[in-house]
């Protein structure tokens, strides 16, 4: 039977409406936790950091290029992978998988069967066969297209196709089934016919114990917006540092992620081409009392000149602006300098993080203090790196910056608040 997808949204919404009212949060766990199922006890902490710079750089090509199409000729969506993990589970009865929590794309994925290419073949694979709430989308052309990023096969039904930066890849069909979240209030979440991506062709750089993605961005099949009304705009999340390897935060949905109290700023949210991205308006950057005017444009306009993502590691930031950026941190410190990991160029030898003047990132209405451990990163355990760096007309405003803020986003309102707040505790 023919399905759309904005008959299969309305449903997934309907049936929420009631049930989420209260709101709700899920686990997150930082890839490089002991709890992730990417967690390698032989890596050193150069090697972590390594991995996470090259993940950083691969993923600006998702930003750059013109990775959500409008038309269904150009069916390509290029995504990277993020840093953080959500277990959720798909189809009746549930099949548990672990996925990357993406705020800068939107299709949920996983690897199916049958798979003629996949990750690895000890990874997780979901067969729809055994969920009895399993179906593919059939769809017209103008439906696929209203995917971006989807295309109608001979068969009518939706077929998917999604890149990386490094060079993984997966293709599948869209269906609709069952999503179960692990709420932390030991209730799961079970929320029907949510567009999921069935992948049947893929390779790349996932390990045995995870392939997939959950989209959070602005887009149409992203987790936040198929829940749509029923968490009335809202999600938030608290971002571990990267030290805190034993345990998790929390990403909340509804009236859960309402941020308020003491320190809270809020900013707005600029709507831009494409709709997967969070724009915001970086005005400047100030190294204690040095302020220093961000004039240029790395997005076409002045408005929503920065996107803000869980999934890129550092601050990159377009080149001359990086420099004098740079500049000005590096009078700030009485350090002797070394030779840091490719793509770092600013580091000093340390064994903890040293004294140094506040820096403060101005967004339109904000003002967002970051603490030492927002603005540089040990790459070993005799050296520490300025965790912003360069990248040509382009700005995105990463991980590291955020952890340790509570980080509320609300499509309603368009805007994203801020609140300092230790995540180990949230």
């Amino acid at each position: 039977m023919a399905v759309t997808v904005l008959a299969v949204l309305a449903l997934s919404t309907l049936c929420l409406v009631d049930a989420l009212n209260a709101g709700f949060s899920v686990e997150l766990i930082h890839r490089d936790s002991i709890k992730s199922p990417f967690y390698n006890p032989s890596e050193t902490t150069s090697d972590r950091v390594s991995n996470a710079l090259r993940r950083s750089f691969d993923r600006v090509n998702h930003f750059k290029r013109n990775s959500v199409s409008s038309k269904a000729a150009e069916a390509d969506v290029i995504v990277n992978s993020g840093e953080y993990l959500m277990n959720i589970s798909l189809g009746t009865p549930g099949f548990d998988v672990f996925a990357i929590a993406d705020t800068g794309s939107d299709l949920i994925w996983t690897q199916c069967k049958p798979c003629s290419h996949c990750f690895k073949q000890e990874a997780p694979f979901f067969d729809p066969t055994k969920s009895s709430t399993y179906r593919k989308l059939s769809c017209t052309a103008s439906q696929c297209d209203s995917l971006h990023g989807s295309s109608c096969s001979s068969d009518n039904t939706c077929q998917y196709s999604v890149s990386y930066g490094d060079a993984s890849f997966s293709n599948g069909d869209l269906a609709a089934d069952t999503l179960t979240l692990a709420s932390t209030s030991g209730r799961p979440m079970a929320v029907p016919n949510m567009v999921i991506g069935c992948g049947h062709n893929n390779d790349g750089t996932f390990n045995e114990k995870t392939s997939g993605i959950i989209g959070l961005g602005g887009g149409k099949v992203s987790l936040f917006s198929q829940l749509g009304a029923s968490i009335v705009g809202k999600f938030s999340y608290c971002l571990l540092p990267i030290s805190e390897t034993g345990i998790s935060s929390k990403m909340n949905f509804g009236s859960n992620a309402v941020v308020s109290g003491p320190g809270v700023v809020s900013t707005p949210l600029v709507k831009k081409s494409p709709d997967t991205f969070y724009y915001l308006t970086l005005e400047a950057i100030s190294v204690g009392t040095k302020r220093i005017e961000f004039t240029g444009s790395s997005t076409g306009s002045v408005e929503g000149n920065i996107i803000i993502d869980s999934g890129t590691t550092l601050t990159l930031l377009p080149s001359d602006f990086y420099s004098e950026l740079e500049s000005v941190v590096d009078s700030h410190i009485n350090a002797t300098k070394v030779e840091g990991p490719q793509g770092l160029s600013l580091c000093y030898e340390a064994q903890n993080f040293i004294e140094f003047s506040e820096v403060t990132v101005h967004f339109t209405n904000a003002d967002v203090k970051l603490k030492p451990l927002n603005t540089f990163v040990k790459v070993s355990d005799t050296a520490i790196c300025f965790a912003f760096s360069s990248i040509q007309d382009f700005a995105i405003y990463g991980n590291i910056a955020q952890m340790n803020f509570l980080i509320g986003y609300d499509t309603g309102k368009q805007t994203i608040t801020l609140k300092p707040t230790d995540c180990s505790k949230s």
